[in-house]
């Protein structure tokens, strides 16, 4: 072993090191993570540390000067990070295997390319005929925009220093390496030593860095707490396999709110912004359907309409089954529990499948009387109006709770043609012009407001 370094077991996942292997994380509790690496000793990285170190400044005396924003064409990515890209910062978009993070780095950098900017487009998977094959199907142009095909840190940070980018494109941080690393591309030591570099560089020529990160098992960047503590935004591209609409979330923004989304559609030109994504995600609704109802959802400041779709069926085994896609699997079984005490439906032989439509995911509370509807229009054979959105929480007593932005929600509602709101008792908003206010203060109340007359079970309130 050369003088200067030592063996360490790192574990893959949250970047712990031990000074023997373990089979089980005590950080994480990922099993079988450790991988013998090697790494420089502390002695030689506090002598790097001692020459880059810099002296103390007093706050005071320091510029409060606002840097402008460098702003993107695509005004859903705007919105994501905040107003733009800020200088000299470092952003990460991971995603799953094939989602479009590389067809969105490639638009987003040809369209700064395109204003003049020059841009350095780093490319460690694809060759630059591969780039160019992807630039031709999506309509781009190739001036001010450089392709660098190149997995060496080293070679990398020459090319920087030499071309002067406006803005770089790391596509992606697992294959770039560091000749004084012996571990191989993509372990927690190479992402950890390339993303310090890059964010050296960044803040000292004051331009942004877009990185592109693979995504574990778990759905979670690979080394996430390595690699996300030391970028300054991290952006994830989210979306069903089979479903063209893709989602641009925000979990972590210094310059910014962590609080929006941007939602894109994947085309056969690129992925092209939605502007209206409520009509979008309505647009194949049809009219009185059992077992579909219609909620005002938040995404960040952004008011969503978006169906949710229930079924239920008679189960053929001893336990029913339970199957969530696109909301909580525990708040599932909360409201399927609530319905069965508190509104009396007989769901403990019901097979229940729910499914939020265009591939999107509902997290928040407000949604719950929604699922409730849909769960027990699917039970009962009844329909729900069409022109009827509902918002509520449901308390596990069967009430309705109230839920933020009720004015936001019912101005998206009012704009796409619903007439009628099923909400808490409790809430009291300005009502929009030609809407419907419907206040209840239980579950059951609700569903027996809710749902049409006629169906082909009996009414179970």
């Amino acid at each position: 072993m050369e003088k200067g370094r030592r063996t360490v077991f790192v574990c893959q996942q949250c970047g712990r090191e031990s000074i023997k292997w373990l089979g089980r994380c005590p950080d994480c509790e990922g099993w079988n993570t450790f991988v013998e690496s090697v790494v420089r000793s502390p002695s030689s990285r506090r002598s790097a540390s001692r020459v880059l170190s810099t002296a103390p400044q007093e706050l005071s005396q320091v510029s409060g000067e606002q840097t402008p924003r460098l702003t993107l064409s695509f005004a859903e990515c705007n919105r994501v990070l905040g107003g733009g890209v800020v200088p000299g910062s470092l952003v990460l978009i991971g995603g799953d295997p094939g989602i479009g993070k590389s067809t969105l780095l490639l638009q987003v950098s040809a369209a700064v390319a395109q204003g003049g900017r020059k841009v350095l487009y780093v490319t460690g998977e694809e060759s630059p005929t591969q780039v160019k094959l992807r630039a031709n199907r999506l309509g781009l142009g190739g001036e001010w925009l450089f392709i660098l095909p190149e997995t060496n840190m080293e070679v990398i940070m020459e090319q920087l220093e030499e071309a002067s980018p406006d803005m770089v494109i790391i596509d992606s941080i697992q294959t770039v390496y560091l000749d004084q690393l012996d571990s191989a591309p993509g372990s927690v030591g190479q992402i950890r030593e390339c993303t310090m570099k890059l964010m050296q560089w960044a803040k000292t020529a004051n331009v942004p860095v877009l990185l592109s990160g693979h995504v574990t098992k778990d759905g979670a960047i690979a080394g996430p707490r390595v690699l996300e503590h030391i970028v300054d935004a991290v952006l994830y591209l989210e979306g069903e396999q089979f479903s063209a609409y893709r989602l641009l979330r925000s979990v972590k923004n210094r310059f910014g709110s962590t609080n929006e989304v941007g939602i894109f559609e994947m085309r056969g030109n690129g992925l092209v912004e939605v502007t209206n994504p409520s009509e979008a995600f309505l647009s194949q609704r049809p009219t009185e359907t059992v077992g579909s109802a219609v909620v005002p959802t938040l995404e960040g400041t952004r008011p969503l309409l978006v169906e949710i779709q229930a079924l239920t069926s008679t189960t053929s085994f001893g336990f029913p089954r339970r199957t969530a896609n696109g909301v909580d699997f525990n708040r599932l079984l909360v409201i399927t529990a609530v319905l069965t005490k508190r509104a009396g439906l007989a769901l403990g032989n019901q097979d229940i499948m729910v499914n939020v439509v265009g591939g999107l995911r509902v997290n928040e509370p407000a949604a719950d009387l929604g699922i409730a509807l849909a769960i027990a229009s699917s039970l009962r054979g009844a329909a729900i109006d069409p022109g009827l959105v509902a918002i509520g929480e449901l308390g596990l007593s069967g009430e309705l709770r109230a839920v933020p932005h009720v004015d936001r929600r019912l101005s998206e509602s009012a704009k796409l043609g619903f007439k009628r709101c099923l909400m808490p008792k409790t809430m009291k908003v300005d009502v929009p012009q030609q809407m419907q206010l419907i206040g209840v203060e239980s579950v059951r109340e609700a569903l027996r407001k809710a749902l049409t007359k006629g169906g082909d079970k009996a009414d179970a309130t």
